[in-house]
């Protein structure tokens, strides 16, 4: 079962009319926390499991990324293939990407910057709600390849990783 956009905007309606200010929801696939602020709700997503690949695709760094984060606006092109041994980090899902958990903080990292798998290194805003995106792999950042606040479409690299 997929949880689809409407599945989630129908949850924080039910929400809304609640006097709830915390939902945590565990799947075999991700791990799901809203909480309400003063602005509305925030949210925190881990994807649990691997990431999808399509089929015919003997690895996902073979995978040509298209959309905004990877080219100019209107147009698509090819991702350079990662060094290798590489990591690829890519978007679990479609929205704006943000180096930082809010406008003037810090970057979660820089080019350089160790990492483990647990390590949040960007964000996701879709429909007003922000997903961390976690390394998956231990390494050090090698590659940030999109841009702050650009649209990014699920699948996009987003940073790349020398795995330790």
């Amino acid at each position: 079962m997929d949880l689809t956009n409407d599945d989630v905007r129908d949850i924080l309606r039910l929400l809304d009319g609640q006097p709830y200010q915390e939902l945590e929801l565990e799947t075999a696939r991700f791990r799901l926390s809203l909480r309400r602020t003063g602005n509305g709700w925030t949210q925190s997503t881990e994807i649990l499991t691997a990431p999808h690949v399509l089929p015919g695709s003997a690895d996902p760094a073979d995978l040509a990324v298209t959309g905004p984060a990877a080219s100019s606006p209107g147009q698509s092109a090819e991702l350079p293939p990662a060094d290798s041994g590489l990591t690829d980090v890519r978007a679990p899902l479609l929205g704006t990407f943000y180096r930082a958990p809010r406008p003037g903080a810090p970057p979660f990292v820089e080019v350089g910057s160790a990492v483990t798998p647990d390590t949040v290194v960007c964000i996701i805003e879709t429909m007003k709600l922000m997903n961390s995106v976690t390394a998956g792999a231990a390494g050090t950042i090698a590659q940030i390849l999109a841009e702050n606040a650009q649209f990014a479409d699920q699948g996009t690299v987003l940073m790349r990783i020398q795995p330790e």
